[in-house]
């Protein structure tokens, strides 16, 4: 099956990033994309932490998921939706959520992301806390190839997650990593998940400079299960693909059973 991540550099502006995504998504799907995965905040980056709380969809019903929706069916694909805000129970504050949909535009999953990212540095500071509710359950769904396993960006650094998410064929991490953190960690902790997890991950990032002065590191990309990096994109807007190999997946788990060999 061949799979894509796209890559952004989201603004403000819903309908705008729609437009894109729909181009991107299209693009994707006539290079011969069965699966497609959007970014972290790909409807939405906007200029103040807050302003997602005006756009916070309820579950099944709003325009950023009917532009998802939109796109799985028109293109018969598998599209994983990157992130979007939901509404949350705790006030002023939304559930930044993964919905993936099927090739009728049936939405199969929902997983709320469950590590909320914090990080200060001299004058750089982000809290998600302020604005995001954690989500409570991991997220995965069968897809014809084997099991997906969903994580959102700062997942990446909690291997516990992956864990339990039992055996799957892929793993994917729509994310917007900033410059500082993805230059130095991004890299290695896509490879280790996919090494230690002997499946393929495809990791969907922002990547340039946003209206709001946020820099994001893109680098979205595809590595297999021996941890090699298949497909790379720096930076700007585009996407990366790859296929994804059973036989491959197969190989690499017979020759160094490591799932196998688990005693915890």
């Amino acid at each position: 099956m061949k799979l894509a991540a796209i890559q952004m550099v989201s603004t403000p502006v819903v309908a705008e990033n729609c437009a894109r995504a729909r181009r991107l998504v299209a693009g994707a799907a006539a290079g011969g994309a069965q699966l497609v995965l959007l970014p972290e905040y790909w409807a939405l980056m906007g200029m103040n932490e807050t302003d997602k709380l005006a756009h916070a969809e309820a579950y099944g019903v709003g325009p950023i998921q009917q532009c998802l929706q939109d796109m799985a069916r028109q293109h018969s694909i598998w599209l994983i939706g990157g992130t979007l805000p939901l509404q949350s129970p705790e006030a002023g504050k939304v559930l930044n959520t993964t919905l993936a949909y099927n090739p009728a535009g049936d939405c199969v999953v929902r997983y709320d992301k469950m590590h909320l990212f914090g990080f200060t540095r001299g004058e750089e500071s982000y809290d998600e806390s302020r604005t995001i509710a954690a989500g409570a359950s991991v997220g995965f769904f069968e897809a014809p190839f084997g099991r997906v396993g969903l994580s959102v960006c700062y997942d990446l650094r909690f291997p516990e997650l992956y864990r339990a998410l039992g055996d799957c064929a892929l793993i994917v991490v729509p994310a917007a990593f900033t410059w500082t953190t993805g230059q130095a960690h991004w890299e290695v902790l896509l490879r280790a998940r996919a090494i230690e997890n002997q499946c393929y991950v495809l990791a969907a990032a922002q990547g340039g400079e946003h209206r709001n002065g946020r820099r994001t590191w893109g680098h979205s990309m595809l590595i297999d299960p021996w941890g090699e990096v298949l497909s790379v994109l720096p930076e700007g807007e585009g996407l990366v693909s790859g296929e994804l190999d059973p036989t491959r997946l197969a190989a690499v788990r017979e020759s160094l059973p490591a799932l196998r060999h688990r005693r915890l």
